[in-house]
């Protein structure tokens, strides 16, 4: 086999490990934003498409792992290239626990009520999911277009989604403050404010490595 062959072999190895990474961000993405409708909504219907949505997340993710494991035994990465494989790893288990949250969230609103729900409790909700959608595509485009500032903003917005999740918390408390019987649905739309904190928390992640695989070094945090 000729050298030129390896090379092209290993090229193509390393463009279809990408193109996966770049296919199961898109599905996360979208997954992100089913759920947060279903939420909204208060669209129980949808609540199994979304759960076979993250069955197919978690299928990326053992292809990528599979595919990054055969390429480290079968060659010897130079070292961008490592850090190619690295990155991806740590990148496709943070994609993966986003599309968990977000099927998590959706079964969530299975045992509340269609309606009756304090607008301005729900309003605060979409306004969190909506800053974490914003996050997610930001970090998948700073991995699209291999962007350090695009990463950095990920990073520098996260402080935002801890805000709105704060916000989101305290309408969650006053609703149930309002009446104890409240408190099956109140538990449900914590757990729903706090993973939409954990997933902005796993998109920061993301933001982190898309930086060391640019650059090889992680983005320093201001204290």
């Amino acid at each position: 086999m000729s050298d030129d062959h390896i090379v092209k072999s290993y090229d193509e190895e390393l463009h279809i490990i990408n193109d996966a990474i770049v296919q199961m961000g898109s599905l996360t993405e979208s997954l992100l934003e089913d759920s947060m409708n279903a939420i909204t909504k208060m669209d129980k219907d949808s609540v199994s498409k979304i759960v076979e949505s993250d069955k197919k997340i978690n299928k990326f993710r053992a292809s990528i792992d599979e595919q990054i494991m055969t390429l480290l035994v079968k060659r010897s990465p130079v070292a961008i290239d490592l850090r190619l494989a690295i990155s991806t790893l740590k990148i496709s288990q943070d994609l993966e626990r986003i599309g968990d949250l977000a099927k998590g969230n959706a079964k969530k609103i299975l045992p509340l009520p269609e309606d009756d729900l304090p607008p301005e409790m729900l309003n605060s909700m979409r306004r969190l999911g909506e800053a974490v959608q914003k996050q997610i595509k930001l970090s998948l485009d700073s991995y699209l277009e291999r962007s350090t500032e695009k990463a950095i903003q990920v990073v520098k917005d996260d402080e935002q989604v801890n805000d709105l999740t704060k916000i989101s918390i305290k309408e969650v408390l006053d609703f149930l403050a309002k009446d104890k019987k409240n408190l099956e649905f109140a538990t449900n739309l914590l757990f729903v404010s706090k993973n939409l904190e954990r997933a902005g928390d796993h998109i920061t992640r993301i933001a982190e490595n898309v930086y060391y695989l640019i650059s090889g070094d992680y983005p320093k945090k201001n204290k």
